[in-house]
C-alpha cells in the first residue's frame, strides 16, 4: 500500500503544483511539504488534510487510501458492519498519520454513511474510521444496536445495561 507521502507527491505533480505552490494553497511551508512527502511528519491535522485535498483537487477518501482503492464500507442501520464487507480492508492506526485521539492499537476500518441514512454526527458522504470493540472503557461515539437497527450514540461512561457497542467513532472527516 503506498504511504501518504508518496500519494501527496502523486497528487501535487498530476495536479502540476510544485512544493512552494501547494503550500502557499494550505498555508504552510514548503518545508512541511517535504516533511509530509517524505514521512518525516506522520500526524497531519484534520484541518490540514482537508486543505491539502481541496488544494490538490482531490476527495479526502482518494488522499487517504488513493485512487485504487475499492469502494468503501458503508454504514447502514441494519448491517452489515463495515469489517464484514466484502471490500473492507483494515488500517493500521498505530503507525497512523490520521489525528486520532484515542489509544488504539487495533486494526481499524474507513466507512461512509449509506444513501438515505442518517448517523449523526456524520453527514453523507462523510468519512468515519470505526474500530471493531467488545468493550472500550471511555467516553465517545459508539455504533450501537437499538433494537434491530444500528445507529451512532454518545455514551459519557458505558452502560451498565447489555447494550451492544459494536464499534467506537475513532475520528470522522465531513465531506468536502
Amino acid at each position: 500500500m503506498q504511504s501518504l507521502g508518496a500519494r501527496i507527491k502523486e497528487l501535487r505533480l498530476r495536479a502540476e503544483l510544485n512544493k512552494a505552490e501547494l503550500a502557499r494553497r494550505i498555508g504552510v511551508s514548503d518545508v512541511t511539504i517535504s516533511y509530509w512527502e517524505s514521512g518525516a511528519i506522520k500526524q497531519i491535522g484534520h484541518e490540514r488534510l482537508v486543505a491539502l485535498a481541496d488544494a490538490l483537487t482531490c476527495s479526502l477518501s482518494t488522499l487517504l487510501e488513493g485512487d485504487n482503492r475499492s469502494a468503501l464500507p458503508v454504514l447502514s442501520h441494519t448491517g452489515p458492519f463495515p469489517w464484514k464487507q466484502m471490500n473492507a480492508s483494515p488500517i493500521d492506526v498505530s503507525d497512523s498519520v490520521l489525528p486520532i485521539r484515542l489509544p488504539w492499537h487495533a486494526p481499524a476500518f474507513i466507512a461512509t454513511p449509506g444513501p438515505d441514512t442518517h448517523f449523526d454526527p456524520l453527514k453523507a458522504g462523510d468519512l468515519a474510521l470505526l474500530g471493531p470493540t467488545e468493550v472500550f472503557q471511555q467516553a465517545g461515539h459508539y455504533l450501537v444496536s437499538n433494537g434491530s437497527q444500528l445507529e451512532i450514540k454518545h455514551l459519557d461512561a458505558l452502560p451498565s445495561s447489555e447494550l451492544p457497542l459494536h464499534a467506537i467513532l475513532l475520528c470522522h472527516w465531513r465531506a468536502v
